[in-house]
């Protein structure tokens, strides 16, 4: 075969130079539109040939791309060839012509096919044309240096066509498919890095969320983890009840990441903390102009969580009419907007907590009752701590753990003593309670060990604290008498009879208490009370 130098010699056609530009120019225009509308390559390969071939006179035209895999060069879409001539173009880098296009990434030019030796005519469909009146064009598309394919057109051969003007318009083309298919590579790896870090992200929340990493192995809670494992693959809606700090919102997670909705929207809404006046714009959504202040149309939470999980935190501070659309939405899965119209369908679980009674809260017509009964189908109660005793030394040691790492500081052990203040104590607070106590204590620490010393004066017991009562029970009530007693005498100003019905005695009791502890009553009298 002739050196591409050669074959582009230089021949100029006959027609006007501006006349070929501009259907040059309409050429690419189209076929860039053609490009934009769709991602997939195969959806706009066929009408980019399409456009070539009525522009350009193509009576063929193949665009063949490199597997990687295999290294094979197979037909991609094509022109004026059958499905059975296409699935029989198939090349190895270097074999014919277009197989050497790939293998030097150099754009060829073949005057009359008939005469070069390299044109294999795999396909088979020039046999049934004179070999002699067809000239065969084929240029490397490229990405950087790496050659992914070719692009080729037959054409019918004519004295003073010029090949380099040919050659010139397909490499842009060329470049344009290869842009095209560099930014469907790019999006296509980029939906694939998110494909990949959403789910490295739902392991994790499923890891972290597991009923199993919720620390705590006493009988009481393996009660807890029995209940979240029945519950969590269905749909059915969950009450957690507790008191505050024993982790309820952990076990809302839990449910929702073992549950087939793990996937889609987990939303958090802390009724207690919202206001009366912005709940129901929170948990509905409001339309422009619905009040105040309004100035877009806004989601709400309901909205937000579609398809997945909504969790309803303190649900015992909603107010009444709150509470009335709430029940709607349980009952019929729909709502509208706050100041709108438009009835708005929704599928989303609910899980509610409360550390409130709310029998009580019904008792007391705070709470209406066909809500609770919608919002107890399955309810789950967390047992406080001072339940669980058992639990406290796997907790500390979990947030010893948590703590000690956040705060780049070495905790060893923790002492016995702080072990059985911790035991001892009734943890009114619960986890949360017992969190901040290890993390203040991880911070005192300075010899790797906690000590009881490091724990809070709630905790600290007489004998930690080095305040030990060395009196009898005796000495220690009559120091309590004489204190009530010079109080009451100093409120009344030193009048004894004063004094004594404040403390709920007679005015003789009064005056054998006070002969008894040598107390002089007139030094009050001129007392002037702050």
């Amino acid at each position: 075969m002739e050196s591409n130098r050669t074959r582009l010699s230089a021949r100029h056609s006959g027609q006007p130079v501006v006349k070929r530009q501009v259907r040059e120019l309409l050429l690419l225009f189209e076929i860039s539109q053609v490009l934009d509308q769709s991602m997939d390559l195969r959806d706009v390969v066929g009408p980019v040939l399409e456009a070539i071939a009525t522009h350009m006179g193509m009576i063929r035209g193949t665009l063949t791309l490199v597997n990687r895999e295999s290294g094979e060069i197979l037909i991609e879409a094509a022109h004026g060839l059958s499905e059975s001539q296409k699935e029989r173009g198939r090349y190895r880098a270097g074999e014919g012509v277009t197989g050497k296009v790939v293998a030097t990434g150099e754009p060829a030019v073949v005057p009359h096919i008939s005469e070069e030796p390299l044109f294999l005519d795999r396909t088979g469909a020039r046999k049934q044309m004179e070999k002699g009146d067809i000239s065969f064009i084929c240029v490397p598309i490229k990405i950087g240096n790496e050659v992914i394919g070719a692009l080729s057109a037959d054409r019918l051969f004519a004295e003073g066509v010029s090949f380099e003007e040919d050659v010139r318009l397909l490499s842009i083309i060329c470049s344009m498919i290869a842009q095209a298919v560099k930014l469907r590579q790019s999006a296509q790896e980029e939906r694939h890095r998110l494909l990949e870090e959403n789910l490295r992200l739902q392991t994790q929340l499923k890891e972290r969320f597991r009923p199993s990493n919720i620390v705590g192995n006493s009988k009481a809670m393996r009660a807890v983890y029995d209940l979240i494992a029945q519950v969590s693959k269905s749909d059915a809606t969950v009450l957690i009840r507790g008191e505050s700090g024993t982790g309820q919102e952990l076990v809302a997670h839990a449910i929702h990441f073992n549950s087939l909705r793990a996937g889609r929207p987990f939303v958090k809404v802390n009724c207690g903390a919202l206001p009366e006046s912005v709940v129901e714009s929170e948990l509905f959504g409001h339309e422009r102009g619905a009040f105040t202040g309004a100035i877009a149309t806004r989601k709400g939470r309901f909205e937000l969580a579609h398809g997945g999980t909504i969790f309803l935190d303190e649900i015992g501070d909603l107010s009444p009419t709150t509470q009335i659309k709430l029940l709607r939405v349980l009952q019929e899965k729909e709502f509208e907007r706050v100041g709108g119209t438009q009835t708005i369908k929704v599928n989303v679980r609910v899980i509610a907590a409360t550390n409130r009674g709310l029998e009580d809260l019904i008792g007391n017509g705070a709470f209406r009752e066909d809500l609770y009964y919608r919002l107890n189908v399955f309810p789950i109660h967390i047992p406080p701590l001072r339940e669980r005793k058992t639990d406290i030394s796997l907790l500390a040691d979990y947030f010893i753990e948590k703590y000690a790492k956040a705060d780049n500081k070495e905790i060893k052990r923790i002492s016995t003593r702080a072990i059985d203040m911790l035991m001892s104590y009734h943890w009114p607070g619960n986890v949360r309670e017992l969190e901040n106590c290890i993390e203040r204590a991880i911070l005192l620490s300075t010899d790797s060990v906690i000590h009881g010393r490091h724990l809070p004066p709630t905790l600290q017991t007489a004998e930690a604290s080095g305040t030990i009562h060395s009196g009898t029970l005796d000495s220690t009530l009559d120091n309590v008498e004489r204190d009530l007693l010079l109080d009451a005498l100093k409120n009344a100003r030193g009048n004894k009879a004063k004094a004594a019905r404040a403390l709920g005695i007679s005015e003789r009791i009064m005056g054998l208490r006070v002969r008894k502890y040598g107390i002089d009553p007139r030094r009050f009298r001129t007392t002037v009370l702050a």
